[in-house]
């Protein structure tokens, strides 16, 4: 493989549609805001699905939470194009963008309320490197810092990464970052920034 193509982006060539019975994340996820109540808050979601349940329950239960997702699949992102087509009130206060979550540059990040890290560890590998791309707790730092005091960092403990994520970063992270651990809610391990 010569080095030009090398170092073109790292992407997803899949979409993911909602499967409830084998990934349940963003619907436990959902279903977990609404018990919280949590509303009038942003949110960053990591992996949309092509089915972006996130935004849809948002604008059906009239929270009025802003969602910024961010998908590496191109399949998603042509989804979430067509849904916000045909159903603006989904996207008057839920934006998708393509990309590399291992790019992002804080300096373009708000705060936050809820930030899920549901996919951490499953995406990142030596394609990344070619072109300097962040790591997995590198990611997971800057998305801390930009979680505001009392916000939420949630995690997918049924991806098939988890335990991964939960030896190399989460364990680490949570001894060095300013975060407590709320509990479980279904498949999701939640802390909150003290």
């Amino acid at each position: 493989m010569n080095e030009h193509v090398s170092r073109k982006l790292h992407f997803w060539d899949a979409v993911w549609d909602l499967q409830v019975e084998t990934c349940p994340c963003d619907v436990h996820f959902c279903d977990w805001m609404e018990k919280k109540g949590i509303s009038e808050s942003s949110v960053f979601h990591f992996g949309t699905g092509s089915h972006h349940i996130v935004g849809i329950r948002n604008a059906e239960t009239h929270a009025n939470n802003s969602v910024l997702g961010i998908t590496a699949s191109p399949g998603e992102y042509e989804t979430f194009i067509k849904l916000a087509i045909d159903r603006p009130e989904v996207e008057r206060q839920y934006k998708v963008f393509f990309g590399d979550i291992y790019q992002l540059d804080e300096r373009l990040l708000p705060e936050f309320d809820v930030v899920t890290l549901f996919h951490l560890c499953e995406f990142r590998n030596e394609r990344n490197d070619l072109y300097g791309a962040l790591t997995d707790r590198e990611v997971t730092d800057m998305l801390t810092h930009k979680t505001r005091k009392g916000g939420y960092i949630l995690f997918y403990t049924k991806s098939f990464a988890f335990d991964t994520a939960e030896a190399k970063v989460i364990a680490q992270w949570e001894k060095e970052q300013s975060v407590e651990k709320v509990g479980l809610y279904e498949t999701l391990l939640i802390y909150r920034k003290v």
